[in-house]
Order: C-alpha cells, then structure tokens, then sequence
C-alpha cells in the first residue's frame, strides 16, 4: 500500500508542476528560425512633422493572409488606424486616420508566418507638430468576459496525469 501511495503522490506532484509550468509559461523557449521584422514605414524610433497616410511591416517571408492585426495607438490612447490590415506577400499594412497630439505613437502588429507560428511585435514614431486628425475609439484588449481562462486547461492537465497514473497503478496489478 505504501508504493501505490508513493506513486499517487508523485503523480499529483506531476499533475501540480505541469500544471504551475503551462500558467506561467516557465520552461518556454523563445522560438527560432521563424519570421522577423526586416523593416518598417515609418522606421522605428523615426520622428515624424506629420503623420503617415499608411504604416507598414515587411518581414522575411512571405505571410499567411488570416488572422493579421495591425493597430496605431496614439498618446491619447486612442485607435488611430483605419480598416484592416492589408497583406500582400512579405508585407503587412494599414491604414492610418490623419493623426491628432504630438507625441509616441505605437504601431502593434501580429501576423501568421507561412510555417503557421504567430508573430506579434510593435515599433514606435514620434510625431512632433499636433495634427486637426479625429482619434478612433480607445485602445484596449478584450473585455474579461471574452477571454478565455486558463484554469479548464491546467484542471484538465491535471486530471490527465492522475488518470495515467491510476492507469499505470491498475496495469501492475
């Protein structure tokens, strides 16, 4: 009896390490090989008199047309794109509403490389004279209740571990 115990321990010890690992992202490599930003319109850091019609992003390969977001966040807070981000091979863009305050503004992009793995990044510009532009809405990411929780995913991997180990306990028997 105490083997069985000392195996059911250890598995719930498993259970609580997968699970504590796959929350916190603990032992995920950074991937390698895979898309990169080679340049962008307007460059990173560039100070710009007046705002551009259009931003774009041009990566080492080509990209796969679904699920591309492009977004210019102004330092208001505001949305200052306008439309869906346009993809035509390596090269992704949108555009962009006649901009408002001088200061930062952050383009955030995520696109899907052609081997299928998301890349998701931002750069900056500078606009140093305000322009008369009308913001879009404020930026923000989903509402809570769109969001999909973690803890299903970590009770499941949990669940699934002790299940193996009480699989594994009953095949020895």
């Amino acid at each position: 009896m105490t083997a069985v115990l000392r195996v059911v321990a250890a598995a719930l010890v498993a259970a609580f390490a997968t699970g504590f690992t796959l929350l916190t992202g603990i032992g995920a490599a950074p991937a390698s090989a895979h898309t990169v930003l080679v340049s962008s319109d307007p460059p990173a850091d560039a100070t710009l008199a007046t705002g551009p019609a259009r931003v774009s992003a041009t990566f080492n390969e080509d990209l796969q047309p679904t699920f591309a977001a492009m977004t210019v966040v102004g330092p208001d807070g505001n949305l200052w794109t306008s439309g869906d981000p346009e993809l035509h091979g390596a090269v992704a863009a949108v555009a962009v509403r006649p901009l408002g305050p001088a200061g930062r503004y952050t383009v955030n992009y995520r696109v899907t490389s052609s081997d299928g793995h998301v890349v998701a990044d931002s750069w900056s510009f500078t606009l140093t004279v305000a322009g008369a532009g009308t913001p879009g809405p404020a930026a923000g990411g989903a509402p809570a209740e769109h969001r999909i929780p973690l803890w299903p995913f970590a009770v499941g991997a949990a669940a699934l571990v002790a299940a193996a180990a009480a699989w594994a306990l009953r095949s020895r028997s």
